[in-house]
């Protein structure tokens, strides 16, 4: 089947917004993800908004999810497992901090693991996920520190939306409840993204797709955020998550996604082959792989502890 994806051709014809680190990252580019792969190192256990689609105290070593990982590494846990890693395997040269937590709500551990594995490997490249709500206020800081591949969480424009989907938001020291939480929330995304992209940064934006509450809204969504500079947007699929509070929400179609993207792609091209992925990945998209510390060989994911 011919890839519809518009990503290949933006990134290979648009040299004010992309790079050679852009083509081997293979969450930015449709081809990079044949030949590239990234590890997510889970430092960062914190986060700072109540999600209703989410439960990080599950975890099942079978399951693929954001939020999940079936260890807490330290910086300098992580440091050493993207070294081992790294000299066994030339083609994993991305490093991803997205969680389990939030990365921006773990600031300290998340910046140190950076600036530990910039020191040792300087060609690495560097990108993170968060839900934007302190990107603004570290976004000089990860510029500094070489990070220039961001994906933020955006599911609403709307405060009355996004009430529907976080319970609380927790932001210098105050929580924030329900519209008024996600009011200050959108607000900081919005405006992170435009300040970053304005700045040199690429900026995938995720969508979760959840039927009967921001369905319809993600057209605008979309256009938001293309017009303030995102590169990319990632339409996902809702996955219910055992112990959430959407457990029993339907989950989005196959069918209904893959609409949504099309309609969404004259306004900002869009990621079709997102896989989901742990807090703890690595290895190719779909392929979620670890060393093995007796002889470096990969294994299945459960076995992280093995390498530190």
């Amino acid at each position: 089947m011919k890839c519809t994806c518009t990503s290949k051709y933006r990134i290979e014809h648009d040299p004010q917004r992309s790079d050679e680190k852009t083509r081997q990252h293979p969450c930015f580019s449709t081809e990079a993800h044949r030949q590239y792969g990234r590890i997510h190192l889970p430092v960062a256990p914190a986060c700072n908004l109540s999600c209703n689609y989410c439960n990080r105290r599950f975890d099942c070593n079978n399951e693929s999810r954001p939020g999940v990982a079936s260890a807490l590494l330290t910086p300098e846990e992580a440091c050493r497992l993207y070294v081992r890693v790294r000299s066994r395997h030339d083609n994993i040269k991305v490093v991803g901090i997205a969680g389990p937590g939030d990365a921006l709500a773990n600031w300290p551990a998340t910046r140190q693991t950076i600036g530990m594995i910039k020191e040792m490997i300087p060609d690495t490249i560097f990108c993170l996920s968060t839900n934007g709500l302190k990107l603004l206020k570290c976004a000089d800081a990860l510029l500094e520190l070489g990070v220039k591949h961001i994906t933020v969480t955006v599911n609403s424009l709307k405060a009355a939306i996004g009430a529907r989907i976080y319970q609380q938001v927790w932001f210098e020291g105050r929580r924030y409840d329900g519209a008024e939480g996600a009011r200050l929330l959108i607000r900081n995304q919005l405006e992170a993204i435009q300040y970053l992209a304005g700045r040199g940064a690429v900026i995938k934006v995720n969508t979760v797709m959840i039927p009967g509450i921001n369905d319809r809204h993600i057209p605008d969504i979309v256009k938001a955020v293309g017009a303030r500079g995102a590169f990319i947007s990632n339409i996902m699929p809702l996955i219910p998550a055992p112990g959430s509070v959407f457990e029993n929400a339907s989950p989005t179609g196959v069918h209904e996604l893959h609409a949504m993207r099309q309609r969404c792609a004259s306004d900002l091209q869009q990621m079709y082959h997102c896989r989901q992925c742990r807090a703890d990945a690595i290895g190719l998209l779909g392929k979620d792989l670890v060393m093995d510390g007796a002889g470096g060989e990969l294994c299945p994911v459960k076995a992280i502890k093995k390498v530190i």
